[in-house]
């Protein structure tokens, strides 16, 4: 590893600021700064020696103030955290985001085909593009879907798919979330946040906006009412104050100007959904759900959840209410389906995939698993239906007994993991204390399905803000930055 010495920056800033194997944001090389990090470090260099520091407490009091958390379960010392946040900010050329921009717009096409033919026609096993077994074993394939049509045949309104940039600097897809993505709440405070403490250094960037998220995706909301509602009512349905990502469900209803429910708000009657007021029953004609498949609706799937709303896909079924995501839609964002992704895009849109995968090992194969097996050292083990960072394994960071469990769980139900290589993704700088370190990031862009495909420019930066960790989720010690994607 080599140290990096850039003159114009303060080198005690930047004395633990090592290269390495991964692609890194900010430097080509020893001394080699990317041509659009060179203002940003610049403007910093030029700070008083406490200005960071003062600026960075202004930005953790204005994320407490606005109550902005996450939540941990399982901790003693309490669930309520204040989102950590990185005030130097990561930086895309257009010419980067150009290419993303592309293939997440061919990849969320592709899906939501897909997900019109496995529920229907099912052309794509028919043929063994993709396996029957696959699909069918899958805790998200609902059977209640088949045969249903889907208003605009969109299943997939809203998707947040996470990159990662491999050593040679290219985006490749890690996984895509497409049931109910969070963190959007987050990306909207960052770019507010920095605007406000860095407003010159902004301006002097050209940086694209993301403001209009809210707007964009109250109009794609719209876009897939029912027929006949012209000024259809739009809710955003929550599990309730105790769910981790309540604060973005707030902020978002806030911001759409919509109203924010739970289940017990709801009430159906004659196949029709009704949120109750404080002036009698007001007819619903999308919801924007937070809430899983399993406890949206006790009738239909968990008779044992207390927060859906019976009755719900019935409605749903008659065309009396349109709900985003539809039903279903987690059979496509399992993991092991992820691998056929590629395949799914060649099938449907006869195109190469714009945005590759990761190598994905599918532990079903009795080769693979014998391989994976053999390896656990080496790579990362993921249960298929897992977030957050849980029900995982890297291997190199593993002790042998967490070996032998993941093995032991692999040869009991091996449908249930995928793994893939230990990949070293690319590194950002972040201020740790008064220095610049690298830390591993990632970038999950936000792409909303209406009438058209649209994407902010930009999207959340994840860190694992953990010096040497690979895991970037705020309920694992992660973080996040804003994320600058330039208009030239």
């Amino acid at each position: 590893m080599q140290t990096v010495q850039a003159k114009q920056l303060d080198q005690a800033a930047l004395k633990n600021y090592l290269l390495d194997h991964a692609y890194d944001e900010m430097f080509e090389g020893p001394e080699q700064l990317h041509p659009h990090y060179r203002p940003l470090l610049e403007h910093f260099s030029s700070l008083p020696g406490d200005e960071l520091q003062r600026r960075k407490q202004a930005a953790d009091l204005s994320f407490l103030n606005q109550g902005i958390t996450f939540t941990v379960y399982g901790r003693e010392e309490g669930t309520e955290k204040i989102f950590p946040y990185d005030l130097i900010p990561r930086i895309i050329t257009s010419a980067e985001w150009e290419k993303v921009e592309r293939g997440l717009t061919q990849r969320i096409t592709a899906l939501n085909l897909f997900l019109k033919d496995i529920y229907n026609e099912g052309r794509i096993l028919k043929e063994g593009i993709v396996p029957r077994e696959v699909v069918y074993s899958c805790k998200q394939f609902r059977r209640q879907m088949v045969g249903l049509q889907v208003p605009r045949n969109v299943y997939i309104a809203v998707c947040g798919t996470d990159l990662i940039r491999l050593e040679n600097g290219e985006f490749v897809v890690l996984e895509d979330n497409l049931r109910v993505p969070s963190g959007v709440s987050y990306m909207l405070t960052n770019r507010r946040v920095m605007k406000r403490i860095f407003p010159q250094l902004f301006r002097s960037y050209n940086v694209r906006p993301i403001e209009q998220y809210t707007q964009l995706l109250l109009g794609t909301l719209r876009s897939l009412a029912p027929e006949g509602r012209p000024e259809p009512n739009i809710v955003l349905l929550s599990p309730g104050v105790f769910n981790s990502a309540y604060f973005e469900h707030a902020y978002l209803a806030r911001q759409m100007g919509i109203e924010l429910v739970e289940g017990r708000d709801l009430v159906t009657h004659d196949n029709i959904v009704y949120m109750r007021t404080t002036s009698g029953l007001r007819r619903v004609d999308v919801i924007y759900r937070r809430v899983d498949d399993d406890f949206i609706d006790p009738l239909a799937f968990r008779g044992d959840s207390i927060l859906g709303v019976a009755g719900l896909f019935n409605a749903y079924r008659a065309g009396n209410v349109t709900l985003a995501n539809a039903f279903g839609t987690g059979v496509a964002d399992d993991k092991a389906l992820y691998a056929y992704v590629p395949d799914i895009i060649r099938y449907y849109l006869t195109e190469e995939p714009v945005l590759q995968n990761v190598e994905t090992f599918l532990l079903t194969r009795p080769k693979e698993r014998q391989h994976v097996l053999a390896n656990l050292d080496k790579l990362v083990v993921k249960a298929v239906g897992e977030s957050g960072g849980y029900g995982m394994l890297i291997g190199p960071q593993s002790t042998a007994a967490e070996r032998e469990e993941f093995a032991r769980k692999i040869e009991a139900d091996p449908r249930n993991y995928i793994a893939q290589p230990t990949i070293s993704f690319s590194r950002a700088p972040c201020l740790i204390g008064d220095e610049l370190e690298p830390r591993h990031v990632d970038l999950r862009p936000y792409v909303l399905y209406g009438d058209k495909v649209t994407i902010v420019p930009g999207g959340l930066t994840r860190v694992a803000l953990k010096r040497g960790s690979l895991v970037v989720n705020s309920s694992q010690g992660g973080g996040s930055k804003d994320t600058w994607v330039l208009s030239k």
